[in-house]
């Protein structure tokens, strides 16, 4: 039976590739958003970190909501596949980037990553079974920014709310949040992983709708950066 972080999912197939050095380098292109810490995974054809239009699963939900990573460096490595946990030591922030390497193992082909957005209350960053290239060279991916769709998007600022299934956004690294938002929604329509709307934010400091502030935490896609060295 494949090992999968979630059921039911298509892959497509993989050709073999030999082991490899390869070097990653993520930028941040958002203006006010951080990343928190980065999982990158070099892993088989028969794993995935999501799937669009399927729920999430209770590691990649932990990760969006809270920035944990540790139930998905858990999974990964127990099916054998090479992870890199936070190689930047801790947030990323804007237009800053973080660059490491990675040995890709026999099989591993594919090349995954993710890391909560903050502000926001289940947005991610991802790339998700991009297959490695065999050829030497250098290439570039933009990344967007997702919705795990296991939390509503009521864009409120609460402190202790990062564990899973408590609402709200734990932490708005770089200051410029407000408070006293009555709540943009406490509805998820979409509880599947989709594509985000991105914050919506308000100009309101002391209340509002929103504690996002619509002038620094807002974005458009793409959201990242991937440079990958094929060496």
């Amino acid at each position: 039976m494949k090992t999968k972080l979630f059921a039911s999912i298509a892959l497509m197939a993989a050709t073999s590739v030999s082991a490899q050095d390869i070097e990653i380098s993520v930028t941040n292109l958002t203006q006010g958003t951080y990343f928190t810490p980065i999982v990158a995974t070099a892993h088989s054809s028969e794993l995935a970190l999501y799937a669009l239009g399927q729920a999430a699963s209770p590691e990649l939900q932990a990760m969006a909501e809270g920035g944990d990573i540790s139930g998905l460096v858990s999974v990964l490595t127990g099916a054998d596949a090479d992870v890199s946990e936070n190689p930047a030591g801790g947030l990323l922030g804007p237009s800053a980037s973080t660059t490491f390497e990675m040995m890709n193992a026999d099989g591993n082909d594919y090349l995954s990553m993710a890391a909560m957005i903050l502000p926001t209350n289940d947005g991610f960053v991802g790339l998700n079974s991009w297959m490695i290239p065999e050829e030497a060279g250098t290439y570039t991916i933009y990344l967007r920014a997702y919705d795990a769709g296991t939390e509503a998007n009521n864009e409120l600022v609460v402190e202790g709310s990062g564990a899973p299934g408590v609402l709200g956004i734990p932490a708005a690294p770089g200051g410029m949040a407000g408070m006293n938002g009555t709540g943009v929604t406490d509805q998820e329509d979409n509880q599947t992983v989709h594509v985000h709307r991105g914050n919506l934010g308000d100009d309101d400091a002391t209340g509002g709708i929103s504690d996002i502030n619509n002038t620094v935490h807002r974005w458009l896609n793409p959201v990242a950066k991937v440079t990958v060295i094929v060496k």
